[in-house]
């Protein structure tokens, strides 16, 4: 194992790799740091081993030795929207379908990982807030390495959410209140010790799951990486995560200094990340209100906020928010030319795209990474059906 320690992302204070840790003293999140200057890989070694988000161990905190709580995690394809790019005048912009990993979305990376570390230091329950598909990760995880779950979620979750979290055996309460205040209540009974508290970027390992998004797009790219990422930014610790494995590639030789410009996708019914980069401001306030379609990017207050904001501007980058209207018409749009189904947080980022192309933030030949973050099959869909008895068919007026 290459880690040396973790580091509170806001003091720099060093904290010991080998104990169970969530926030640091000043209440930030734990960053793991490498000894990078040992380790010794290839691209060619890459390529000689299966996909998959355990290729890059020298990359991840889990201990030589340490099997992963796995559930079979494959290396997400890149997926050209052709026709949506022709509309716009534009190179066609690819997507990283994150739907295609276990429980149907990105978050089965970060809880992997998490969940690997936690049955690694002896953790026997475990618990986090969410809008969705994270409690759907855990809940899956943990079975698998045989801890309890406990998952809090808003009343707003889409149902099927709330079924599979529970059909994994995880105990699944639904409250009034907005995804943050329910992270209280988890903060709460992790320190009266009943639980352990792996909340976004509450724990250092989630973003170390996360960020195997950031490694793959590198080799995916040809050892290049896109011009401009949008990304869906809730929590952002996917965003953060692969600023974070960027600068891992470029110290160990695999890609060089370029980076790509992050741009931070919010809805316009909850967009503190896109208020704060407005302003100029270095944290976000804490969004009043929220409302979207999007569950996933329906995070008030985000933890990592500064972060968020760090990488964004340090990129170059921007942070953009869609109307409800622009994120219902991009799902349509994507499945109905491309025959690709998009989640709602997925739409709010080709919703995004789009508003960068016409704005002239994006140029119409630059190329493009959109991130899905979840299979689309797994929200409600509109009913755009014909009903009909069969002797009334007429093939000929079909």
């Amino acid at each position: 194992m290459h880690v040396t320690h973790l580091e509170c992302s806001a003091t720099g204070e060093r904290y010991a790799a080998n104990q169970l840790h969530n926030l640091s003293a000043a209440g930030k999140p734990l960053l793991v740091r490498y000894a990078l200057d040992r380790i010794c890989l290839t691209r060619a070694d890459l390529a000689a081993r299966p996909a998959g988000m355990w290729k890059w161990r020298e990359l991840l905190p889990l201990p030589a030795g340490v099997e992963p709580v796995s559930l079979g995690e494959p290396e997400t394809p890149l997926i050209a929207l052709d026709r949506i790019g022709a509309a716009a005048n534009a190179r066609a912009p690819l997507v990283k379908d994150e739907g295609r990993l276990p429980t149907g979305s990105f978050k089965a990376r970060g809880l992997a990982m998490a969940v690997s570390m936690a049955r690694h230091f002896g953790v026997t329950r475990m618990a986090l807030p969410t809008n969705g598909n994270a409690g759907a990760a855990l809940a899956a995880y943990a079975a698998r390495a045989g801890i309890d779950s406990l998952v809090i979620c808003p009343a707003e979750t889409p149902r099927i959410n709330v079924e599979e979290t529970a059909a994994f055996g995880a105990t699944v309460i639904v409250a009034d209140g907005q995804i943050d205040e329910c992270g209280a209540i988890v903060g709460k009974g992790a320190a009266l010790g009943r639980w352990f508290d792996c909340s976004t970027l509450k724990e250092p390992y989630r973003i170390e799951g996360k960020k195997v998004m950031g490694l793959e797009l590198a080799e995916q790219y040809g050892w290049d990486l896109p011009d401009v990422i949008f990304y869906p930014t809730g929590g952002g610790t996917g965003l953060i995560g692969m600023w974070k494995a960027f600068a891992e590639l470029e110290a160990i030789g695999l890609i060089g200094a370029r980076r790509p410009r992050m741009i931070a996708v919010q809805a316009a019914g909850c967009a503190p990340i896109v208020r704060a980069f407005a302003a100029g401001a270095d944290h976000a306030e804490r969004w009043d209100g929220a409302a979207t379609m999007a569950t996933g990017i329906r995070v008030p207050k985000a933890i990592g906020d500064f972060l968020i904001l760090q990488a964004v501007r340090d990129s170059g980058g921007s942070a953009i928010a869609v109307e409800e209207t622009e994120i219902a018409a991009a799902v349509t749009d994507a499945a109905r030319d491309d025959g690709m189904l998009l989640c709602p947080e997925g739409g709010a980022v080709l919703a995004a795209w789009r508003r960068a192309i016409d704005s002239g933030l994006v140029g119409r030949d630059e190329r493009c990474l959109l991130f899905n973050c979840a299979n689309g099959n797994k929200y409600p869909l509109a009913a755009k059906v014909r009903a009909a008895r069969l002797a009334e068919l007429d093939p000929a007026n079909l």
